[in-house]
């Protein structure tokens, strides 16, 4: 089933058009998830005045709500962009950032669930407490001690009870491997180095590649394999390309100008691994 996954990702990157996708996101790496989409070919708008949505919703493709810096009155912000979204079936994703760490993320994640996002991303510790399972996830990091195969099961099938309410939506759990449930599909994916954790924003960039692959029509299970994959074989590409010694910052560029060369190799996309795991 994963020869299904090549032909997606063989058929979506380059895009074929550029979808314009409006950002509600951090201050920390706005510019960075904003240069993310420009370098793939699509196109951000940062509008976070609510006065606009309904004028913005109407021009843009998808819409990606990040939880990672909430400021006042962020919900005042998030939910009614979310609502107006759901009423018009604009595709959206929610990344439901330090959910493990207060009491405000977690009852706003939530309440967004509610509007069906296409996709609902964390990492595995934000997803493990979203569902209500113990995390152990620090701040807006996750946590090695929820990320055992056992652990992935155990998430994979809480999250297909969470699907059974919303059939719709896929959930993204990123960590040193990544998992994607779809009602009750579950899958592992297995690319990626261990660099990536080492620099801040590489969540948000996922994120905002997921939500310009919804803006082009890719479902949610089909955006986010993606998405995933193509920012993973990204890092992995950088790494071979690099010659020690070299610092993090310079990984960290290496990384983000893949996110326009990749693509370009014309068998990128074979190089995808992962499995499906049994939640029955």
């Amino acid at each position: 089933m994963l020869d299904d996954f090549t032909e997606v990702l063989k058929t979506a990157l380059p895009l074929k058009q550029a979808p314009l996708v409006h950002c509600l996101t951090n201050a920390v790496t706005i510019e960075t998830m904003a240069n993310a989409l420009l370098y793939i070919g699509a196109q951000p708008i940062m509008a976070d005045y609510p006065p606009e949505f309904e004028d913005v919703c109407r021009i843009t493709d998808s819409l990606l709500l990040n939880l990672g810096h909430l400021g006042p009155g962020a919900g005042n912000v998030l939910a009614p962009a979310s609502h107006y979204a759901h009423q018009v079936q604009k595709p959206t994703l929610v990344d439901i950032v330090g959910i493990s760490a207060t009491q405000t993320r977690y009852d706003l994640a939530q309440k967004l669930f509610l509007d069906q996002p296409a996709v609902l991303k964390g990492n595995i510790s934000e997803l493990r407490a979203f569902t209500d399972l113990p995390s152990h996830g620090r701040g807006v990091d996750g946590s090695a001690l929820d990320q055992g195969d056992a652990n992935l099961i155990e998430l994979a099938k809480a999250l297909c009870l969470k699907a059974k309410a919303d059939s719709t939506t896929t959930f993204m759990a990123t960590g040193p491997v990544d998992l994607i449930v779809n009602g009750n599909q579950a899958l592992v994916l297995e690319n990626g180095v261990a660099q990536l954790d080492r620099f801040t924003g590489t969540g948000d960039v996922v994120g905002a590649l997921t939500a310009a692959l919804l803006g082009v029509g890719l479902n949610g299970w089909q955006a986010s394999v993606c998405a995933i994959t193509y920012f993973n074989l990204c890092g992995e590409q950088a790494l071979h390309q690099l010659t020690p010694p070299f610092g993090e910052a310079t990984f960290r560029l290496a990384t983000l100008d893949q996110l326009s060369l990749l693509m370009t190799q014309p068998t990128w996309y074979q190089q995808l691994k992962g499995h499906f795991i049994e939640i029955a």
